[in-house]
């Protein structure tokens, strides 16, 4: 990892001195978000520190995360003050803050911590590192020039993040770094295996069912490189899984023998949700991009107002062994 300890000390010593803090991730946020998040609020708390997180979308947090310590902690963006300091996490651009970014942009200081290609500066203190496994890898740094020592709660919520952002760290940012602050983590008390069982191997019979129907659609196509499936509304009220369940699907799809790349896309509402995972390589990230969305380049979505086939006609011949992949 990259960052200067400047670039650390300035962060902690605005946090040091705040009187409030919001800590908040991007909308419709996975492990890494969510991890990220109350691993940092949760260790802020433990230092005598006043933090508070919430949520960039309405409702409550996921479901599928809410084993993790600190869930209870959330409070609506609605019932929250304008803090001394904002903490924003995994986060590349303002706008995907949703409803908290108001609240982000009525802060005295704003803190971003964020490890996506495409981040921009838009706070007061940046922790921005491309080559970060995870952004909960990024607030674990931050966290050991505090000084203090973490709990196996926070630490726990920290390699959620980072495990859940590498892949079970079978991408390619599974970096020696990564492994490095991962046995850390399990030095501070977290147990690997209960992370892992509470994360893939907890899920619901709805869950289940809705993978099955996507596996159900597979499609190989250009020449045997690409792989993708499909979802739609009706699946998820048909099945009862909810829609923070569909988060491992393309992992599911990305499993298939010689594909280069894995693409699930959920049908909704006149628009596609896309979610593309890279087994080789290829920069998924790239390809988002020029369709609106962002990413890493083993990791990366977008949203593409249309219909499927459509989208299919569009990014089929970007991704390898296509017309132009």
């Amino acid at each position: 990892m990259s960052l200067p300890r400047e670039a650390y000390q300035r962060a902690v010593q605005a946090l040091h001195v705040a009187h409030s803090v919001v800590t908040c991730a991007h909308v419709r946020p996975d492990g890494d978000a969510i991890g990220a998040t109350l691993g940092l609020t949760l260790a802020l708390s433990e230092a005598g520190i006043d933090a508070t997180p919430t949520l960039a979308d309405e409702g409550p947090p996921p479901a599928t995360y809410s084993f993790l310590p600190g869930i209870g902690m959330y409070r609506p963006v609605s019932e929250l003050e304008p803090p001394d300091v904002f903490v924003s996490l995994d986060t590349p651009v303002p706008s995907r803050l949703g409803l908290a970014e108001p609240l982000m942009r009525s802060a005295k200081t704003v803190i971003v911590l964020d490890h996506h290609p495409d981040a921009i500066e838009f706070g007061s203190v940046h922790l921005l590192d491309s080559t970060a496994a995870a952004t909960g890898q990024i607030a674990w740094r931050l966290l050991g020039h505090f000084g203090i020592r973490l709990t196996r709660d926070a630490a726990f919520d920290l390699y959620v993040a980072l495990m859940t952002d590498t892949g079970r760290f079978s991408y390619d940012s599974a970096s020696p770094e990564a492994f490095r602050d991962a046995a850390a983590m399990v030095e501070a008390g977290v147990d690997p295996a209960e992370a892992a069982r509470l994360v893939y191997q907890e899920r619901s019979a709805g869950a289940l069912a809705l993978e099955a129907r996507a596996i159900s659609r597979l499609t190989v196509t250009n020449g045997g490189h690409v792989a993708y499936a499909w979802i739609d509304g009706a699946d998820f009220a048909e099945t009862g899984a909810l829609p923070e369940e569909a988060e491992q699907l393309p992992d599911a799809v990305r499993r298939i023998r010689g594909v280069q790349v894995a693409m699930l896309l959920s049908v909704r509402d006149g628009e596609v949700r896309g979610n593309l995972r890279s087994k080789t390589g290829f920069d998924v990230g790239a390809v988002a991009r020029t369709l609106d969305g962002g990413g890493h380049r083993a990791a990366a979505g977008f949203t593409y107002a249309g219909d499927m086939r459509s989208l299919l006609d569009r990014v089929l011949p970007l991704l390898p062994g296509g017309a132009s992949g």
